[in-house]
């Protein structure tokens, strides 16, 4: 068995193959020429003072042979004439679990209201350029779902919902590369997703699953307590007993869907706020321990940051911070304006941007005279009108220096900004729910007082980032993993309130999976 060493080394030592291999040989009390391979299984950075190091975890080989700790040999075999199971949703958790199904024996097929990844990009340019907002094809619509082109994050707490190596692995076997087997924080990058979102998909269809673009989930059939069928665009009824629903965080078409049909969903809190947009530098000047305007240590990635504090009552938190990132338009609807960020894989862009936002519930929904199930999600629906009352249309965001923000003045001039639709300068005390609003005005500045430059009128803060997470459960038993009511329907991942990110989202759409497999065989 190889040695597991830990070792805490410079980033510059850390690039260089000689002195690491040095450090682990000293670390596994052998000499260098003693190794015949090592893996690194971990690495991390440790930039809490002004030495940072890197931590690496390894597998040291002293006179054995080498073999992968990440090797993994999926079990894609041809499905084409194995029963059908449906999954309505081409996201991250329709997506894995119709991998885990195909490893289970079982056909797949997955219905998705919006395009391919390649077609979805001239919708993408659309938002974009011109502002408009195609409902069924947009950042949350489409092959991938909402995390094809926001950012590609993979990092999760979420260690007990189900294997996150084996989710990893699957990202890798498809054209990730092997480094986010190893790192922290793991990322792969909006301009690499896609491709291996198309890779899935190719997969998929290999093995004999099918994927059904521009086809969206109308109705579900049910009779006695019992799926039936479901209905697609309107206008075909398809005879099925089991249905994987994993329609995503936005798919308000749903929600309103089961609340008709009487089928038990229920409020849930959720977190909505801003997107905070500072230099690049700024960020790293701050985190790096280096002067504002110095370029950072070229062995050190573009920084980041996570911040939280309690104010009056209220959690105050960052949310998807995109080091290098842009600002992008994730509306779903006209009338509507919502923001999201993401990062290329290098995170190499000018800017930084991450979600800072507060948490509401049934409590907030109510002062604003919403009840019932729906209720979380007519309050999300009633800022983002805002938002794109005081942005003017077009998708335009409002927006204030931070410093105004706090001070309550509009912004005389705004500062420069990735978000492509552009910017208009407008009080976000208009769009924002008061009891959000001053604990947000709160919250920046205890984190100016945290992070040195974090405060300060050269950061844009714009509106508004509210699809952190569903505002909706679609409640189901902890044991078969059905609907509590419904027998046969599946609710699953960010649309059910069971998820919260991609692979989260991917290991609830692998566990679902095998739970449909347990209810085919009664």
């Amino acid at each position: 068995m190889p040695q597991n060493v830990t070792i805490r080394i410079s980033p510059a030592e850390a690039a260089n193959e000689t002195i690491l291999k040095q450090r682990l040989a000293a670390a596994a009390k052998t000499r260098p020429e003693n190794i015949n391979a090592y893996q690194i299984t971990r690495r991390s950075l440790d930039a809490r003072s002004r030495n940072i190091v890197t931590q690496l975890q390894a597998n040291v080989f002293i006179g054995e042979d080498f073999f992968d700790a990440f090797e993994f040999h999926p079990n894609l075999q041809n499905v084409a004439n194995a029963q059908e199971v449906y999954i309505a949703g081409a996201g991250p958790a329709g997506l894995f679990a119709a991998l885990e199904l195909i490893e289970l024996g079982l056909k797949p097929i997955i219905i998705e209201r919006g395009k391919n990844v390649r077609d979805r990009r001239r919708d993408l340019a659309a938002m974009n350029k011109e502002g408009k907002v195609n409902p069924e094809s947009n950042y949350c619509y489409g092959e991938g779902g909402a995390g094809t082109y926001s950012d590609g994050k993979l990092y999760t707490r979420s260690t007990k919902r189900g294997n996150i190596l084996k989710s990893l692995q699957w990202f890798v076997h498809f054209g990730a590369t092997e480094r986010i087997l190893q790192e922290a924080h793991p990322h792969i990058g909006t301009n690499k997703l896609p491709g291996i979102i198309a890779n899935m998909r190719e997969a998929i269809i290999e093995c004999g699953g099918e994927v059904l673009f521009d086809t969206k989930l109308t109705d579900i059939i049910i009779e006695n307590n019992q799926i039936k069928g479901i209905e697609l665009n309107n206008d075909t009824r398809i005879k099925t007993s089991s249905l994987i629903l994993a329609t995503g965080h936005s798919a308000r078409d749903i929600f309103r869907m089961l609340a008709a049909k009487k089928v038990l969903i229920e409020a849930k809190p959720f977190a909505l706020g801003v997107r905070i947009e500072h230099k690049q530098n700024l960020i790293d000047s701050s985190q790096y321990h280096c002067p504002i305007g110095t370029e950072r240590n070229q062995y050190l990635p573009p920084a980041s940051y996570s911040l939280v504090s309690q104010e009056a009552g209220r959690g105050v938190f960052s949310f998807c911070m995109c080091p290098g990132g842009i600002i992008a338009p994730a509306s779903t609807d006209e009338g509507e304006l919502v923001v999201n960020g993401w990062s290329p894989s290098k995170r190499d862009g000018y800017f930084a941007n991450s979600g800072m936002v507060v948490t509401v519930d049934e409590k907030d929904f109510a002062k604003y005279g919403f009840e019932g199930p729906l209720a979380g999600m007519k309050f999300q629906q009633m800022v983002e009108q805002k938002a794109w009352q005081v942005g003017g249309g077009l998708l335009k965001a409002p927006a204030q220096r931070m410093t105004d923000f706090v001070s309550g003045k509009l912004s005389n001039s705004l500062n420069d900004s990735s978000y492509l639709p552009g910017l208009t300068s407008g009080l976000l005390s208009e769009v924002l729910p008061k009891e959000v609003h001053d604990s947000l005005r709160l919250g920046f500045q205890t984190f100016g007082k945290k992070m040195n430059g974090y405060y300060t009128e050269e950061a844009n803060v714009v509106a508004t980032e509210s699809r952190t997470s569903s505002p909706v459960r679609i409640p189901r038993n902890d044991e078969t993993l059905e609907h509590v009511q419904v027998s046969g329907l599946f609710p699953c991942a960010e649309g059910a309130g069971y998820a919260g990110g991609i692979i989260s989202a991917a290991m609830d759409g692998a566990k679902v999976a095998v739970a449909v497999k347990n209810f085919l065989k009664k």
